[in-house]
């Protein structure tokens, strides 16, 4: 860090004025000079400016190494900015940061927000139903979007999902001499916002957020009738007890359900499923939860679609187990990945025996019943039995 060859500099709407000695030093000795257009004229670079190619590609920044080269980017370059795709790229001695501060801090500044208790999203090419996850009654969410005209979008997603209710709160060109704050409601959004330097802050209302336990509704899911059924999927996900950013492989995926309520508590998942069809009910239900980006779908069957698959922390066998293939999975697995399989043919869940008698670990037996009409009275209606096998490798 004693002299780096890269200073990144987080730049407001006020320009210059704006930065700190530090960042106006580095500026000032910088042969090269990357941003926006609306950064460099922000920072008066003149000649030495670069504009950013679209989309970005950092390796126009390091073919400069070894020469003072200063990249603008807004406000806080390491939240939803270039600054990590950057660093990740560098030793520890080739580059410093001097951050301003973001747009969520402003935001949040001019709203009387706590930042910490507030979901701050990048929604620029990233579709609104990220947000699923995060409505709750009262819930606050900052989000970046790319123009007004997706605040007016948002405004009206919001609606159809049942949130007409929230506030909305547009924020452009926080921190300037243009900055303007126009509040809303979701449903009574009546125009685009001009401009394309807009934040959105959500206080939602009138809608119900999802679930926190595990074992979400049956509704909820686009399926075929091939779904792990709540009640036995809240078992399921018990046993693989899902932490934020483990890896599961859900075999046999069906529906996705076990990866949709997995990557809801942060992780990531890889659905294998042979048919396509239920592969598509498996993407449609990714994309409803906002979770296309922590599910990865691959059309095939196990072992031989995980050939190029990251090891897993965790895997859960839905569907199709025999002995190859579990053979296959188990020695691929690493010691503390969590295993667990179901069954509901005979034939599998003699196989789960002999594996519990093999591996040790936890084999259970469960059966359902729900009540159901039986002429003028009611009865119990049985669900097949399911056989589970829990097991650390």
């Amino acid at each position: 860090m004693s002299d780096p060859w890269l200073t990144i500099i987080g730049i407001g709407e006020d320009g210059l004025a704006g930065l700190s000695e530090a960042s106006r030093k580095a500026l000032a000795d910088a042969e090269i000079v990357f941003g926006g257009e609306r950064h460099l004229a922000l920072a008066d670079a003149g000649s030495r400016g670069r504009a950013w190619s679209v989309p970005f590609d950092a390796k126009i920044v390091l073919s400069c190494r070894g020469r003072p080269t200063a990249v603008l980017a807004s406000g806080d370059p390491f939240w939803h900015g270039a600054g990590a795709g950057l660093a990740e790229k560098l030793r520890d001695d080739e580059w410093i940061a001097h951050p301003a501060p973001s747009t969520f801090s402003l935001a949040a500044a001019r709203l009387g927000w706590r930042l910490e208790a507030t979901a701050c999203l990048g929604l620029h090419a990233a579709p609104f139903e990220r947000l699923v996850p995060h409505l709750a009654q009262d819930a606050r969410i900052i989000c970046l979007v790319r123009d007004g005209k997706a605040a007016g979008e948002l405004a009206k997603w919001l609606t159809r999902r049942g949130w007409g209710a929230s506030l909305l709160w547009s924020l452009r060109a926080l921190g300037g001499p243009r900055e303007s704050i126009d509040q809303h409601r979701a449903d009574l959004f009546a125009e685009d916002v001009p401009g394309n330097l807009v934040a959105v802050a959500v206080q939602a209302r009138g809608g119900q957020g999802l679930p926190r336990s595990s074992g979400l509704s049956d509704d909820l899911f686009a399926h075929d009738g091939q779904i792990t059924k709540r009640p036995v999927r809240a078992l399921a996900l018990s046993a693989l007890a899902p932490r934020p950013r483990e890896r599961l492989w859900d075999i046999g995926a069906g529906s996705g359900s076990i990866s949709v309520e997995w990557a809801l508590c942060g992780g990531t998942a890889t659905a294998i499923e042979l048919r396509e069809d239920r592969a598509a009910n498996i993407r449609d239900n990714a994309a409803a939860f906002g979770l296309a980006h922590r599910i990865t779908i691959l059309a095939g069957k196990a072992p031989e679609a995980l050939a190029a698959c990251e090891a897993p922390d965790a895997v859960f066998i839905g569907g199709g187990l025999d002995r190859a293939m579990f053979d296959v999975i188990w020695s691929r697995l690493k010691p503390g990945v969590r295993v667990v399989a179901h069954s509901v043919t005979l034939e599998t869940e003699a196989l789960l025996g002999e594996l519990h008698q093999q591996h040790g670990g936890e084999l259970m037996r469960v059966e359902f019943a729900h009540a159901a009409p039986l002429g003028r009275y009611r009865s119990w209606e049985a669900a097949r039995p399911v056989a589970q096998w829990s097991v650390v490798r």
